[in-house]
């Protein structure tokens, strides 16, 4: 799986690499972590980088509370109610410099970071999706409704990762990764049909490293440059 990323590279940079302008004001991210509001680039929109929380909440949901998927298995994306819709036509590119696995060893589960070489930027294959809570009826019976001013109103665009089988790197650490696409990919995904796309969900086949950093990352509050520092084991 995937579950925390880093996104730390300088903002016009991450505008070069993806031919795309930030529509907010972009601080890095040193850890990454699910139902966090991270940039993304959604098809319907390419040439702009906005932010989703992660955690995808089909647009068929009764709540917001209901699901909040953080990946999605690009085996059974067609399959899979929560993902069919958005593989259809709601693809984005999710950018990194690097993410986080843990390996359970004897003194406990230590965290790797895994990047490209000179933690270049990459793409993570993503879905998106637009939620917009269930219209209530009006009338004396629905005043006072619970949820009322609790956020659950709120209109919520979020996004999930797709992940694959491992590459060599990373199946030393776990038996899942994100799906990592190659800069000559990333349009397609953006805007290629299902069948065209299919042949992008296979493990990233460049060369990467992976090393151990602080059990720090674990606690998604903790957010700094220091978290990207190897530590021995």
């Amino acid at each position: 799986m995937c579950g925390r990323y880093s996104l730390f590279a300088p903002p016009a940079d991450i505008e070069e690499r993806f031919a795309a302008a930030f529509d907010f004001e972009f601080a890095p991210r040193y850890n990454a972590a699910p139902s966090q509001a991270l940039p993304v680039i959604a098809s319907e929109e390419p040439e702009t980088i906005q932010r989703m929380e992660w955690g995808l909440v089909p647009s068929w949901a009764e709540s917001r509370s209901d699901h909040g998927y953080i990946n999605a298995r690009a085996e059974t994306l067609a399959e899979k109610r929560s993902f069919a819709e958005a593989y259809e036509s709601q693809r984005c590119l999710v950018p990194a410099d690097g993410f986080y696995e843990w390996v359970e060893e004897s003194g406990g589960k230590q965290p790797y970071r895994v990047a490209l070489p000179d933690d270049d930027l990459f793409a993570m294959a993503g879905l998106y999706e637009r939620w917009e809570p269930p219209k209530r009826q009006t009338g004396l019976g629905e005043f006072g409704a619970s949820g009322a001013g609790d956020g659950q109103d709120d209109v919520i665009e979020s996004f999930t990762v797709v992940t694959t089988e491992p590459n060599e790197t990373v199946s030393a650490l776990h038996h899942r990764m994100a799906v990592v696409l190659a800069p000559d990919e990333e349009a397609l995904w953006l805007r290629g049909s299902v069948d065209e796309v299919q042949s992008l969900l296979d493990p990233y086949d460049g060369p990467m490293r992976a090393y151990p950093v602080s059990t720090s990352v674990n606690d998604p509050s903790n957010d700094s440059p220091e978290l990207l520092e190897e530590v021995g084991t």
